[in-house]
């Protein structure tokens, strides 16, 4: 088992009406506690993606890794997850490519599909069209890592004329591919495709037991062997100094946990309802 650290900073918006604001501060903060981490032997840390919150949530979690990776030499730097369907491939491919080149090849790169549905509307992508953007991007990326020649893409959402894409990642072929997953179906996704499986902070301790016999089933079906550090499981974790400390950092957790439940059992319902019989 190795340790690591999962989750987010948050650069607070200026109140024009109270005292000055450092916006950065949330991000130096996590900053410091992930170079903090790292002399004490945690292994990796892993940034969420999040757009349109209102609360400041990471929104360039590349951009905030190559930071880090500046402030770090042992650390693996995560994404957990880039939500593909939002973003041109070619140029996630490269500024992916410059942070693992630049670290060392320390990159994990965690993708997923999104879930929020603010967001898909934020950036007017349909969210019915998440699994196919999805799919293409991911083969847009994998030919982007692994082509040392110039190639073509003609697709449904992306076209691309004989591009070679600069610079090459440090590790290789690529950086190791994690991927999100929550359900039956997208557990078995991400062993169908040979990615890590990246499992989510607020899923029940039954339901990841549940999603860890399946993918070790799933994965030996395919004639791999399987490797218990292919799994990341995220867990939220409060350190509270008395009963009161305890008390408010649950009252304060627990809203946003079933909110992201809620938004992650919405998205199910719309895939489900969307999928082709």
């Amino acid at each position: 088992m190795r340790f690591g650290l999962f989750g987010s900073a948050q650069a607070r918006r200026p109140d024009p009406r109270g005292p000055d604001t450092d916006s950065s501060q949330g991000f130096r903060e996590w900053i410091e506690n992930n170079v903090e981490a790292e002399a004490l032997g945690f292994h990796s840390t892993f940034v969420v993606e999040h757009h349109f919150t209102g609360f400041g949530q990471v929104s360039a979690s590349l951009n905030l890794l190559t930071w880090l990776g500046a402030r770090t030499s042992t650390l693996r730097l995560g994404t957990a997850v880039l939500v593909l369907p939002w973003h041109n491939p070619v140029l996630l491919a490269e500024q992916a490519a410059t942070l693992d080149l630049l670290s060392g090849g320390r990159l994990d790169f965690g993708i997923g599909k999104g879930y929020r549905y603010n967001e898909f509307a934020g950036f007017g992508v349909a969210m019915e069209e998440a699994d196919s953007r999805f799919d293409e991007a991911m083969e847009i990326i994998i030919r982007a890592f692994v082509s040392d020649t110039p190639f073509s893409h003609r697709g449904r959402y992306w076209q691309y004329d004989n591009i070679v894409v600069e610079p090459p990642t440090a590790q290789r072929p690529h950086p190791p591919f994690w991927m999100g997953a929550g359900s039956e179906r997208s557990v078995r996704q991400v062993a169908e495709r040979g990615y890590n499986m990246l499992l989510g902070q607020h899923d029940l301790a039954e339901d990841v037991l549940r999603h860890l016999a399946q993918f070790r089933a799933d994965v030996t079906a395919r004639g791999r062997a399987y490797d218990p550090m292919q799994v990341a499981v995220a867990r939220a974790v409060h350190f509270a100094d008395t009963p009161e400390d305890l008390e408010a950092g649950l009252c304060a957790a627990l809203p946003g946990a079933s909110a992201d439940q809620q938004a992650r059992r919405a998205a199910g319902r719309r895939a489900r309802a969307v999928r082709p019989p």
